[in-house]
């Protein structure tokens, strides 16, 4: 019998039996499949950019992130300058000074808005402010002329004067005083309110004791300027997922699935400025000590879709490493059509779980879409191994593999150390099954 085979024939075997060009295929189509893969990080990102675009909509209607700096007393100081020929200017300068205590007490009632499809949260805020001036400032004497007590007045600011919900009433000393909407300091704050005080030259040297209530509402985020001597601000919230930010972190915080409370003292030696001064523009000083809170969305889900779309090449490599492996332990040859499909099976998971999302608990879109994927799979892959055992190898790694990316993406703070570990592992059980495999020999044939 004649056994010898023409080139054609001997190329075709080639192809068919080299685990060599098979590897190089399958790593091709994996090459390949980041394509779509990437396709779905830009939906996801495209998402995303439009969950964050109604957010800002619905916070320029509702009232946006809120920051309060004040309140800071002004007295007018008038000056008389010669100059040559023996003319006299009169110029206007302004003290500022700050409380000496300023304590600040904050209940921030969160609520969630929806937009069609989308979340966005925002708040509600009862501030009480209360604290002491004291008027015992050196004032430069050198042509100084007067002192305009009677024309003193207090500015309080405010980010986004829209969020104000109630009428205002400074408490100073024993009087009530109205409050006028705009500030007076536009170089320093400005947007803000002001109060024009009584006379206070009779109030030098002594302590005034102030205090005023402000219904405040915004969104996202809620901060302060420490402008007293010492600062106290304690917050407290039903929201349990905050970000303490600004310059200052809290004293004392507890964060629980109840709420939050936190608690800050900061003196004037924290800051980078003083307690009074004379014309001269604080504002960048005094933005530089903010310190505030973000109510966040904990780990959004489009967070949450964006990680796990950074599995996926890991996800298409180990799923592709099964059915290689059952190709090499079987004998049974997987076309790369085969391969390519159920690669695109394992892309469709990333799809059906942004969608789902947007329109259900986060959780449960994952249990639906690895759910789909995974049946998808294990139905088509029953039919080309043709093989229980196999089948149900490959049923335990895609349960293992969703699984385990559920858990990590749960565990935000420890998702790098879950992803290194399980790779690990990953690579340890790889290494395990396929220690007796002599890969010199797959491509000899029998005579």
């Amino acid at each position: 019998m004649n056994d010898s085979q023409s080139p054609l024939d001997k190329v075709n075997s080639w192809i068919k039996n080299s685990v060599g060009l098979k590897l190089g295929t399958i790593t091709i189509l994996m090459l390949l499949l980041l394509i779509p893969a990437s396709m779905i990080k830009s939906i996801i990102s495209e998402r995303e950019m439009l969950n964050q675009s109604v957010l800002n909509e619905v916070s320029q209607k509702w009232a946006g992130k809120q920051q309060i700096n004040g309140p800071i007393l002004t007295i007018p100081l008038i000056y008389e300058y010669e100059i040559e020929d023996g003319k006299i200017i009169t110029k206007t300068k302004y003290l500022y000074l700050l409380p000496e205590q300023l304590a600040i007490t904050g209940k921030i009632e969160p609520e969630k808005l929806k937009r069609g499809i989308y979340e966005v949260v925002v708040y509600k805020s009862i501030l009480d402010f209360s604290g002491q001036f004291k008027l015992n400032s050196k004032i430069d004497q050198n042509g100084l002329k007067e002192i305009k007590y009677d024309e003193a007045f207090l500015t309080v600011g405010i980010s986004d004067l829209r969020g104000i919900k109630d009428q205002i009433t400074l408490n100073w000393g024993n009087q009530k005083l109205d409050v006028q909407p705009g500030s007076k300091l536009n170089d320093m704050i400005i947007s803000g309110i002001s109060i024009d005080l009584p006379d206070v030259s009779n109030q030098i040297n002594t302590n005034i004791d102030f205090s005023f209530k402000l219904n405040l509402q915004g969104s996202q985020n809620l901060s302060f300027i420490p402008l007293g001597s010492t600062t106290k601000v304690n917050l407290s919230s039903t929201w349990n997922s905050p970000s303490f930010n600004g310059n200052f972190l809290p004293d004392n915080r507890e964060v629980s699935d109840e709420g939050f409370s936190a608690d800050w003292k900061i003196l004037q030696l924290n800051r980078n400025y003083p307690q009074t001064w004379v014309d001269k523009n604080m504002r960048n000083e005094m933005q530089y000590s903010a310190l505030g809170v973000d109510l966040i969305m904990p780990l959004d889900d489009y967070q949450k879709s964006m990680r796990s779309s950074k599995y996926a090449i890991m996800t298409i490599a180990l799923i592709f490493l099964v059915f290689f492996l059952v190709e090499i332990l079987n004998g049974r040859k997987i076309h790369p059509f085969q391969y390519t499909l159920v690669g695109l099976a394992l892309c469709l998971f990333y799809i059906l779980l942004i969608s789902i999302s947007e329109h259900s608990n986060f959780n449960i879109a994952y249990l639906i879409s690895a759910g789909i994927t995974s049946l998808m799979i294990l139905i088509y892959a029953k039919s080309v191994f043709k093989s229980r055992k196999f089948t149900g190898v490959l049923t335990a790694t895609i349960l293992g593999i969703y699984g385990f990316l559920f858990v990590t993406l749960q565990l935000a703070d420890y998702a790098l150390l879950m992803g290194s570990i399980g790779l690990a592992l990953i690579l340890g059980v790889t290494m395990y099954f396929t220690r007796n495999i002599n890969w010199y020999k797959l491509n000899m044939k029998t005579e």
